[in-house]
Formats: structure tokens, sequence, C-alpha cells
């Protein structure tokens, strides 16, 4: 989902603009620089320096400065009225800053050039400049407000406008000569006709990058991006209505492995769900790990199942169903005080930690220190029909550790070599006798406040050590989606001297770390000697708190869960992919094109 990722990069522009007081008085000290500079560059007025640059800046305050701070401080009322979103009083003063600024520049840039030419282009310039900046306003007004195409249009206008207005009042109080040599009328229309130009541009190319998607999955790109800001800005779930829209409901599984004390109280959970916790953000079950864990009352790690995208949940609401499959799986449990020791099995890149429990196993796969992203459900439900056959396990449970990234690789699918590589592990494994006594310790650590800056999300990190015959493995699951490749090899090294055997490290693949640049986020890539002094503490703790407990294991399916699906999923990612592909043309082809018609209307006509 690499095109959502991109669109989570904004998500750090929108929360670290300026407060709206900050905006307004950058829109004053600016106008009045342009407008100097404006003075400096044309002979407006005769007089010495100091006297054009305080003119100057007068004359920009009033034709720059003024339209901006009203339209910023109205835009959001307009927008409000017509039941838009997303317009905050700083988000809109900023977007007038920028229009400001593009109108200024050009209209600077504008002037330079009628010098080199010898030609007085000074109206034209600012008549020019206030074009570019209603194309802009219209532009982000449009696509981010959920506001339709006409009622974004009298809103952009108010800006240049008042620009213009300012510009004439101006020049009927000004004693200089033929400061606004085009008349009323002509500049009129000179300004009508390219904005007309501008608006065709904009709604030729938004209806060529809108119509494919709104065709195939019956929402745009536009509604994808407003309702994406929306939640930056409001938290607001609305996006997910659209993937709800489109969803399709699938079967999968859910691993559940519990360890119950003997007088009948859970210990510990252990869950591995066929269901993947994406997108990104908050939305659909980018935070299922936190949010399912914190449905039960006992300490509970969710691990990441075998899926990928195609498996989203469209709302965080659907994540009730794998809780009622979770705790069907939990009615239906048979429990054994005795398990096996933890065994580690590899061939080629694949490699698999195992333990045995009543009826079942979990089963740790990883890539590791290969680089690998999300195994594909297939595989991995192909992977458990082989340890059913080969090891006459009922229940095993297997974990996609996720924990060495590589930007580079993708997934782990059918037909992969690696997919193989995986199954002929299994081949390999023994199925060893629970015939020892089980002891469990745990401990949940938030890591001293951490956060999505450093790829901790909600729920920090949790570690469960197991006891088995002396035999003591650190089972530590991150809150996070991927860990920095070789960063598994440093913490092994790290923890050699701590009073446990065997130790594996998993993140839950979590998205709601994915909203910075990029859109990857893996532990490690910061912090790394802070995070494994927590990894220590938390062994150290879990430890401590070890305690005999009887472990049970069940896998159970879930009905119904409303999800991306691989024909949605597929057909979002190509479509999308489609469109960024034909905007790297069509985008600079027909503004250009637009630019230059409005220039030589403006301009040579």
């Amino acid at each position: 989902m690499s095109s959502m990722s991109s669109v989570a990069g904004l998500s750090k522009y929108i929360r670290t603009l300026p407060s709206a007081k900050m905006t307004a008085l950058i829109i004053v000290l600016l106008s009045f620089v342009f407008g100097s500079i404006i003075f400096l560059i044309t002979p407006v007025s005769i007089g010495s320096t100091l006297e054009n640059i305080f003119y100057g800046g007068a004359f920009g305050f009033a034709v720059f400065g003024i339209p901006t701070i009203i339209s910023g401080s109205t835009d959001q009322f307009w927008v409000n009225s017509m039941k838009g979103i997303n317009l905050k009083m700083r988000h809109s003063l900023f977007l007038s800053l920028i229009s400001m600024t593009i109108a200024s520049l050009v209209s600077i840039l504008g002037i330079l050039f009628g010098h080199l030419i010898h030609q007085d282009y000074f109206i034209n310039s600012i008549l020019f400049g206030a074009a570019l900046a209603f194309a802009f306003n219209i532009l982000v007004l449009w696509t981010t407000t959920r506001i339709r195409f006409f009622k974004a249009t009298l809103i952009a206008i108010v800006q240049p406008l008042l620009i213009i207005g300012m510009l004439i009042i101006l020049s009927f109080l000004s004693n200089v000569e033929n400061i606004f040599r085009l008349g009323l009328i002509g500049t009129i229309l000179k300004v009508s006709i390219a904005s007309i130009i501008f608006l065709l541009a904009i709604y030729s190319f938004m209806t060529i990058i809108e119509s494919p998607m709104k065709k195939n999955l019956g929402y745009g790109v536009i509604d994808i991006l407003s309702f994406f800001i929306y939640h930056m800005n409001e938290g607001s779930d609305s996006i997910e209505s659209l993937f709800d829209s489109s969803g399709e409901a699938i079967d999968t599984l859910v691993g559940v492995c519990s360890f119950r004390r003997f007088d009948g109280s859970i210990k510990s959970l252990f869950i591995s769900p066929c269901v993947h916790p994406g997108p990104l953000g908050d939305i659909g079950g980018s935070n299922m790990p936190t949010i399912l864990a914190d449905s039960f009352d006992n300490f509970t790690m969710v691990a990441h199942g075998p899926s990928t995208h195609d498996f989203n949940p469209v709302s965080h609401k659907e994540i009730v169903k794998i809780e009622n499959s979770v705790r069907q799986a939990l009615d239906n449990m048979e429990y054994s005080s005795k398990a096996s020791e933890f065994r580690r099995y590899s061939h080629k890149k694949a490699n698999v930690g195992v333990q045995f429990f009543k009826n079942g196993s979990l089963m740790l796969s990883t890539l590791a220190p290969s680089g690998s992203d999300d195994i594909e459900f297939a595989v991995g439900l192909a992977t458990m029909i082989e340890c059913q056959k080969e090891l006459g396990i009922e229940n095993p449970i297997i974990v996609d550790c996720h924990n060495s990234f590589n930007p580079e690789t993708g997934g782990i699918l059918p037909g992969n070599p690696e997919m193989f590589q995986l199954i002929d592990t299994i081949k390999m494994i023994e199925n060893t006798e629970c015939k020892y006594d089980i002891k469990v310790g745990c401990c949940h650590s938030s890591m001293g406040g951490m956060d999505k800056h450093q790829g901790i999300g909600y729920s920090g990190m949790k570690t469960m050590v197991v006891e088995v015959n002396n035999q003591r493995t650190a089972y530590v699951l991150f809150d996070s989606n991927n860990m920095e490749i070789g960063y598994r090899e440093t913490i092994f090294n790290a923890v050699k001297d701590l009073d446990i055997d065997e130790i594996e490290v998993m993140t839950t693949d979590t998205h709601t770390v994915n909203t910075l640049s990029n859109g990857y986020n893996p532990v490690g890539l910061v912090e790394k000697e802070k995070i494994i002094e927590y990894i220590k503490l938390s062994i150290n703790e879990a430890i401590e708190d070890l305690e005999p407990v009887e472990a049970g294991t069940n896998i159970e399916r879930i009905y119904d869960l409303k999800t991306f699906g691989p024909n949605n999923s597929t057909e979002l990612i190509s479509t999308m992919s489609s469109i960024i592909s034909v905007s790297k043309f069509t985008a600079p082809f027909i503004f250009v094109v637009a630019i230059i018609f409005v220039f030589i209307w403006l301009f040579m006509i």
C-alpha cells in the first residue's frame, strides 16, 4: 500500500502548520517586503530608495496583505456554511499566505521580465499572479474540503478579487500617471478569461485522475485525500465508510494460546490473528493489536499472523468479530500442565522457532537476517496444513515475526522460493513430547513514553517468559511495524548475559506508526541502545513474575470479516499506480499549456 503510505506523509505537514496569529504576522511582514521589492524594481513613483521601500511596503500590504488576511479569516466560515470539512482558521490563513506568496512572486518575476524586453508589465504581472493564486486556491479547496467545484470556485475567487479591487482603488487614489492603463473593463475581461483557462485546466486534470478510481471502486482520489486529512485533523473515521462501501467479506483464522493459573484465571494470552493491522494511522484495523488486547482483562499479546493488506479490516468495528472468535476459542480450549522445550529449525532463508503445548504449538517464523515483509495468508494456511500433516497436531499457530525489514524485498507470496523454504523447514520439525511443567511470567512496558517517532505504537512492548525443564524462552513483542534489518541479531547479542536460554523478538505490524514521511517506520531506526535497555528490564521483570500454569491452544475461524479484500486491494493499488503514472505526464502538460495561454493573453494581447 505504498500509495496510501505516500498520502500518509502529508500528515506531518498538516499538523505542524503555524498558529493563526503567527501566520497573520507573517502575512503582514511578507506583504510589506514584497511591495517594497516591487517598488524598488519598478519606477512607479519618483523618490529615494527609502521612500520607495516605505511606499512600496504600504502598497504591498494594501494590495496583497489586507486581501489575504480578509480571505484567510473568512474562507473557513464559507467552507463550514457549505458543509465542507478540514479548513480550520490556521489552515485557512496559511492557504491564503501561500496564495499571496504565489501572486507576489509572479508579480515580481513578471515585472523583471518586462524590464528585459523594455516593457511595463506592472499591472499585467499582478493580474497574472492573482489568476495563479485563484487556480491554487480552487485546487486546494476542491480536493480537501469536500465541497463541490462550483462552490470551491466561489470561495477561491475571493482573495484574487480583493487583490484586484485594492489595486483598482489605489490606482484611482494614486498620483502616479498611467498606473492603471488597462481600464476597469479591460482588467475584468483579462482576469476573467485567465481564470476560465485555469478553471478548465484544473477541472480537466481532476476529471482525468478521478474517473478510473470512481469507475472501479466507487470513490476517487479527492475522497481519499479529503477524508484522510479529516482523519489527521479531527480523528474522524469517515474514510472507513469509503472502504466499507467497496469491502469484501472473508473468512479467516485466529490462533490462540492461553496460559491459565491452576485457580482457573488466565495468566496470559498469546493471539495470532490472520488479519492485517492496516492500512495506516488509526484507520481500519491499523490499531488492531492494541484494541484487541485491551478487550481482555489479562495480559494479552497480539502477534502478526500470516496476512497482507488484502486482509485490512475496513473499519475498527470489525475487530469485534476477531474478539468474538478468540472468546469462542477460549470456551472450547483444553488445557494441560505439560509442554515441550523451545527448539529452532532452519532451511536456507527460513527460520522457525517451535514450542509445543496441548493439542498444538507456537511456531515463530522469520526470514531474518534476510529482509522480508508480510507472509500471505495462503502461504500461512499451506504451512498450517503441512504442520497438521507432518506433525499430527491440531492447532499449529503460525506467527509472522515480522522482524527484518528491507524496503527492497516484498512479502512471501504463493510460488515464492521462500514459501517452499518455509514448508521444507516445517518438514524438519520433530514433534517433541510435552512432558515438562510450565511456568510463565509477563511484563508490559510502555517504554518510557516512546511513540511512533521511535517506531513504537500504543501498546509499547510486551514480554512473556516461558520456563520449561529449566529452559527459559523470552517472547518479546513490539507494537511496531517491522524491525530494521539486523537489529534482531543486535538484540540477541545484547541479552546473552540474561538468565534466559532462548529469545525471539516480534512486531505486531501495527500501522498506527505509519503516519510519517514515506510511510515506513520500523523499530530500531533510532534509540537502539535505549530500546535494548527496556528489553533487558522487561525480561528480568517477566522472570520475577514466573508462576506455574497450564496451557492450551486453539484455532478458530473468523466469519464474515469485512476487509479490503484481495480483489479491491489489488484494484486500489493498481489504479492509484496508474493514476500516478498518468499524472506525471498529464499534469505538467495541462498546467504548462494553461500557463502559456494565460501568459500570452495577459502580456501579449
